[in-house]
């Protein structure tokens, strides 16, 4: 019943104010959705601590509730799984869902539509329950679409701002492109097990492994019009899945729906990216991991795409002035290191760093909508400097955040924030994997936690230090937000210090296996999370020597020596311009996709809508009953007579049909 509880509540509170909101009114909206979460946010904390924490070696615990389809081969029933990785996504997705409707009800108290927004919320956080509790790929892929549609609704929420129904449906259609991969990944996964069951093909996929590497390939089945051999099919299946993962998690060429997302309100930002969509792909494929650890190959790619994404966006984060566009680069970045994790096979790790990054990230987020509230709706931080004196719980959240995302802490020790714990053992991680490619990916990702550090504490530096440079207006104004703001930020912050040192041994130390009971799949082969405590000195300090210089090369540019920055931009211009314009993505994408989709469209306008639908189609036809009708109109003049003598060539016409029909 609780499982059941956690999952229907949100859809309750979505029906309630999506429905009923105009008669209860908004206050009544923003209470019952709000203390609903409340309920499963609580219950989820319930079963954390039942099902994970838990010393008993629990089996996977599947909920009935209906059975869907039974046909062609397909039966499958819509049930929930709850084990170890559920239970950890309950309060991931939870939490932040709970304390985003708490800190929304003072965010958006001037909103007329209140209740359309807060029944939106709702939707999302039911949709993504959907996603983690799945147990067939059918059920998933219906959380996974309904994610895709309530971020739509919900980005593009003040539907009369241009950019921001641009940036909905910006988001949706690059999304399309990932899930076009994942369907196609559902399919071949059907073809290769005979079911979209995950039991059934967990149980299945071992079967794919090689039992003699030396012996010649045999082909078993056509993938998509191909003659493929068991390895290469399992590995073109998992790549297809890694390609809806790509566009739900914004990596590395389908990323560029991520920024564009923040036109959104700010409790959506946080929502979309520390708890549920983004988190979407990183729990795909650690739910997948027993089909994933079997692929080498697509293991490498993973590894890859998450090490460019870390790397990317961590360059474009270091000059955008946007404050919330400054968190969404590191949203993707954080990402990358997650992807990473999971491609040289650190899943625990990777989970964790979800974990952790949730508390921080929406922490983050909050505060920066805390900071905009004050600053009466300005979001870029060249215009605001010297506001921690006005608003000293807001700076102390977002300080926090920041010690958490930099990952300040010192190694070998407990001691640090959520973020050290976290994204360290993944550095460490991509090193211990032994190959070149977690070379790569440790090279890439120590440069991003350098640059993390510089553009967060930039962010903080040019916010909350120095004088300010907001118009004397605006300063006479700035405010701290009320409490029913500031009780989420107090909370998020709590999670960002302790939930470090208080779980890490569970995720990937010591508790591993009796804390995942099997939830996540590796070989026996697979020994990452043993090695990577036993990498050398270096490894493990550099994350911390490359947190230090990105700090003080912040410090340095902008408190010590504020001038800097607008010299080094004038410098190094080009490099400026192409950090700034995000690498230029928009604009290839522009220029490859949209201008010619744009074209074919008015082609096909011109020559096949205008020259045959509108001639010969349902338009032509629709043009010529049209004048059919105004020659019969005609026919109506109201004389009494004109209508007897038609009458009368009626019944002429009759009888004359009837005498010739009779006499032939």
């Amino acid at each position: 019943m609780i499982y059941k509880a956690i999952v229907f509540l949100p859809l309750i509170g979505f029906l309630i104010a999506g429905l009923l909101g105009r008669q209860i009114g908004a206050k009544a909206s923003e209470y019952v959705t709000t203390g609903l979460m409340i309920i499963v946010a609580l219950l989820s904390w319930v079963v954390f601590f039942n099902v994970a924490m838990s010393h008993e070696a629990h089996e996977v615990i599947k909920v009935p509730v209906l059975r869907w389809i039974q046909s062609g081969g397909i039966d499958v029933e819509w049930a929930f799984r709850i084990d170890t990785l559920t239970a950890v996504m309950f309060v991931v997705v939870n939490s932040v869902s709970c304390l985003v409707h708490l800190y929304s009800i003072g965010y958006m108290h001037h909103d007329p539509h209140r209740p359309r927004f807060f029944a939106y919320l709702s939707l999302f956080t039911f949709a993504m329950l959907m996603l983690i509790t799945s147990d067939n790929l059918l059920q998933m892929f219906f959380g996974w679409e309904g994610v895709g549609l309530a971020s739509y609704l919900l980005i593009g929420f003040w539907y009369k701002k241009p950019s921001a129904s641009a940036a909905a449906m910006k988001a949706f259609i690059v999304n399309r492109v990932g899930d076009f991969g994942f369907i196609l990944g559902i399919a071949a996964l059907f073809v290769m097990f005979g079911s979209i069951n995950l039991e059934t093909i967990f149980a299945s996929a071992q079967s794919y492994l090689p039992t003699d590497p030396a012996a010649s390939p045999e082909v078993v089945l056509n993938l998509f019009g191909m003659q493929l051999d068991r390895s290469h099919a399992l590995t073109g299946a998992c790549l297809l899945l890694f390609m809806g993962a790509m566009g739900k998690s914004a990596q590395f060429l389908l990323h560029t729906w991520l920024p564009d997302a923040m036109e959104g309100p700010t409790p959506v930002s946080a929502l979309i990216h520390a708890a549920t969509m983004v988190t979407a792909g990183v729990f795909l494929v650690a739910r997948m991991s027993p089909v994933f650890e079997l692929s080498p190959d697509a293991l490498v790619v993973v590894t890859i795409v998450g090490a460019i994404t870390a790397f990317f966006a961590a360059t474009v984060g270091l000059v955008q002035n946007d404050i919330k566009r400054v968190i969404a680069y590191s949203t993707c970045s954080q990402l990358g290191y997650m992807f990473v994790a999971l491609g040289v096979g650190a899943y625990g790790a990777a989970v964790f760093h979800l974990f952790t990054h949730a508390f921080f990230k929406a922490l983050l987020f909050l505060g920066a909508g805390s900071v905009i509230h004050a600053v009466d709706g300005e979001q870029d931080m060249r215009y605001m400097g010297g506001l921690r004196k006005h608003i000293p719980y807001t700076f102390w959240a977002m300080t926090i955040g920041t010690l958490a995302l930099t990952g300040v802490g010192i190694p070998g020790t407990i001691i640090g924030f959520a973020g050290f714990f976290s994204k360290d053992a993944i550095i460490e991680s991509a090193f211990a994997s032994h190959s070149s490619v977690g070379v790569f990916a440790f090279t890439l990702l120590v440069i991003a936690a350098l640059f993390t550090s510089f553009y967060s504490w930039r962010l903080a530096f040019m916010t909350f230090f120095g004088k300010p440079r907001a118009s004397a207006d605006v300063m006479h104004h700035v405010h701290e937000s009320p409490m029913v703001m500031l009780l989420p930020l107090l909370l998020l912050g709590i999670g960002a210090v302790v939930t470090g040192f208080i779980f890490h041994d569970y995720f990937f130390g010591h508790h591993y296996a009796e804390f995942w009971k099997g939830a996540l799949f590796t070989l026996p082969t697979n020994t990452v999370l043993e090695e990577f405590h036993e990498v050398p000195k270096w490894v493990k300090w550099s994350p911390f020597f490359a947190m230090a210089l990105g700090f003080v090369t912040a410090w340095y540019m902008y408190i010590k020596n504020p001038s800097a920055p607008k010299k080094l931009a004038e410098q190094q211009w080009m490099l400026y311009q192409f950090l700034l314009n995000k690498w230029y993505f928009d604009e290839l994408y522009d220029f490859l996709f949209v201008r010619s989709a744009k074209a074919l469209g008015r082609f096909l306008w011109k020559k096949g809508d205008v020259a045959t639908i509108d001639a010969y189609g349902p338009n032509g036809v629709a043009s010529a009953v049209g004048g059919l009708t105004q020659r019969v109109v005609r026919l109506q003049s109201g004389y009494l007579y004109h209508y007897a003598f038609a009458m009368l060539i009626g019944i002429a016409a009759l009888v004359t049909w009837m005498m010739l029909g009779s006499s032939l």
